[in-house]
């Protein structure tokens, strides 16, 4: 795994987890990192816990004018016009397209303590949301100016970057999320299986489902984006009912926008970790 990273010219972190036998493989999992996008999935697991308490009615629809949107390439962040959509509906697409408009409509309606609570709740103690979407891009702004965000020496002074200043996460806690989620103690009963079917509605086949190009297995993930940050975390589901929850951080040396390399390394070290987990279970 780590030759697979270095190869594609990446520093990686990784944790995978048989979510049936326990077992686990690590690389550098319990170094802090800045989860960027993936933390959408903290956001999520807290909203559907909520509804399975019975304190949020995921149906309730909610009113979005068409401006003062978080901006973004995806879903209503790139949207024109006004919409009315449903609390669930706004999680699909924070998941399945990572629109950072709707997951902030959900920041707003959830709140950053609540998600850091139930994070600590579940024993994730280095879990921990210190800003909305629109707050990180404000902070991106304001450190890149009017630089080029591909230049080095920009890229440098970017605090999104550092876990101490932003979201942030372990690979290790991260799947022992996707463990709790997948063994229906984060959210039980239906709002838990909406959950699930809903990561395994994200569209991106780049990252982690590059690893595993087949039909009969299910690849359910979150990626997560910033300059040099390239992540995803999941659940790898194979037909014989082998499941396993993986959990890939890495940061590019190269600046540049599009990496190709470096998102086809998160999907092979984690096939290489699966692999790994395949065969000490039998």
């Amino acid at each position: 795994m780590a030759a697979a990273f270095a190869e594609a010219g990446v520093t990686g972190l990784l944790h995978a987890r048989d979510l049936d036998t326990g077992a686990e493989l690590a690389l550098g999992a319990d170094t802090p990192v800045s989860t960027a996008s993936v933390h959408k999935l903290c956001l999520l697991v807290t909203l559907y816990r909520e509804a399975a308490a019975g304190r949020i009615d995921l149906t309730r629809p909610v009113d979005l004018p068409a401006t003062g949107r978080t901006p973004g390439r995806t879903g209503l962040s790139a949207m024109l016009d006004a919409a009315r959509l449903s609390l669930r509906d706004l999680a699909y697409l924070a998941l399945a397209v990572s629109d950072n408009a709707a997951a902030d409509v959900l920041w707003d309606e959830i709140g950053l303590d609540t998600v850091n609570r139930t994070m600590a709740e579940l024993g994730l103690t280095r879990t921990i949301a210190v800003h909305t979407v629109r707050e990180l891009f404000a902070a991106l702004a304001e450190d890149t100016g009017q630089d080029s965000p591909v230049d080095p020496a920009v890229v440098a002074r970017l605090r999104v970057l550092d876990p101490a200043f932003t979201n942030r996460s372990t690979a290790r806690e991260m799947t022992a999320l996707l463990a709790a989620l997948w063994h229906g103690d984060a959210c039980p009963g239906e709002p838990g299986a909406a959950l699930r079917r809903l990561l395994g509605l994200q569209v991106w086949p780049h990252r982690l489902a590059s690893g595993f190009p087949f039909d009969d297995v299910r690849v359910h993930g979150k990626t997560g984006t910033l300059p040099t940050l390239r992540h995803e975390v999941g659940v790898v589901e194979y037909p014989d009912g082998g499941r396993y929850a993986l959990a890939v951080f890495t940061r590019a040396a190269a600046t540049s926008i599009t990496l190709p390399t470096a998102d086809a390394a998160i999907g092979t070290a984690a096939r290489l970790a699966v692999d790994a987990l395949r065969l000490t279970s039998r």
